[in-house]
């Protein structure tokens, strides 16, 4: 088992920054793929970022790219997300997940409890 607890979600304003963090447990966090998801109200959960298990490689959706930038701290067990010239439309709960496979969309096979950003206009 994998557990996973994200924080640093809160209000901003629109155009503003906030960086989400992902901890992780276990042994193995390098072997995994790591993914930050979003789900808004009334709306299906979606994919926003992945990184590869040693950071080399990335994949955004064209709604964050540019914006947003995805890292990891393998030897902290744990994933960022810096979230950049915030809009209202990205106003959603942010979950972290991780796969031992390298894929963008769900299932994955753990998901952390979720942290609101919410985006003032």
């Amino acid at each position: 088992q994998v557990q996973l607890v994200e924080s640093g979600g809160g209000l901003v304003q629109a155009g503003g920054s906030l960086r989400l963090s992902c901890a992780a447990s276990g042994r193995t966090f390098s072997s995994f793929a790591m993914s930050w998801f979003r789900q808004a109200p009334g709306k299906e959960r979606e994919f926003v970022v992945a990184i590869s298990g040693g950071g080399r490689s990335t994949y955004y959706a064209d709604s964050v790219k540019g914006r947003f930038t995805i890292s990891r701290d393998n030897a902290k067990n744990t994933v960022y997300l810096q979230m950049n010239s915030l809009k209202p439309e990205d106003t959603a709960v942010y979950y972290c997940a991780a796969d031992r496979r390298w894929r963008f969309t769900a299932p994955m096979d753990y998901w952390g409890q979720g942290t609101q950003v919410t985006v003032s206009s």
